[in-house]
């Protein structure tokens, strides 16, 4: 048997959103890492799985999650989390599983991809895994009534964290755009959607699941920060039914 480091994707928040499989994973594991911010306070991830765990099998790991500027910072986090979980896995013994919960799906712009690099490279044998998790896109257009992709539309999905330039670039696109991450720049992604004629149908939502849950037509946008997990979508412009196929 070999270790195995696992990430399961928790979803966006609703507890009730994780996969039976995803549940499992985290009740066999032997510890169940989630990555908190150095300020200490509980996350999305930790939430999610001490709604399906007990508190005992939860080690917190700061991450550095929103660490953009300060790169020796970051690559410093980066190979303590590393180093943490390399240790658990020892712990856990040749047969051992840790899992690693992430908001979202773990292969979609998660932390463990990076957790992932380091534990292979300093203890080289580890089986990595995944178990996907329902994504904030998937959840926003349930709740919002917002079709994602028709026929043979395109589904882009921009990091506004990257700017809104790529944001603008694909808003001029035929198909449906989908912004992560805009809340800080609320009013450049706002001004983008009217200078490209792509507010109308446009949704946007932070807190998806949560008391304080928001969901709005992305025409109530008025330049106000938003919280920085905020998601937009775009529909692709349809004009009948069936029209793209």
């Amino acid at each position: 048997m070999s270790r195995r480091l696992v990430g399961v994707g928790m979803g966006p928040g609703d507890p009730e959103l994780v996969t039976v499989k995803g549940v499992r994973v985290l009740r066999e594991a032997h510890q169940v890492v989630v990555p908190v911010m150095d300020s200490g306070e509980t996350g999305r991830a930790e939430a999610t799985v001490l709604h399906h765990t007990g508190a005992e099998k939860v080690v917190r790991v700061v991450f550095a999650l929103n660490e953009r500027e300060d790169r020796a910072r970051r690559e410093a986090a980066w190979d303590a989390a590393g180093e943490r979980v390399v240790a658990l896995l020892r712990e856990a013994g040749e047969d051992g599983i840790v899992a690693f919960a992430t908001i979202g799906d773990p292969n979609v712009y998660s932390t463990f991809t990076y957790l992932a690099q380091t534990v292979r490279r300093v203890m080289p044998g580890t089986v990595v895994e995944t178990v996907p998790g329902i994504t904030a896109m998937q959840d926003l257009a349930a709740r919002s009534g917002t079709v994602l992709a028709e026929g043979v539309e395109p589904l882009t999905l921009v990091p506004v964290t990257a700017g809104s330039a790529v944001l603008r670039q694909a808003l001029e696109g035929p198909g449906t755009v989908v912004a992560y991450k805009f809340g800080r720049i609320a009013a450049e992604v706002a001004a983008a959607l009217r200078e490209t004629g792509r507010t109308d149908g446009a949704v946007w939502g932070s807190a998806l699941g949560l008391p304080e849950e928001s969901i709005r037509p992305a025409a109530e946008l008025d330049g106000t920060p938003q919280p920085y997990l905020s998601t937009l979508i775009c529909p692709a412009r349809r004009d009948s039914r069936g029209g793209k196929l």
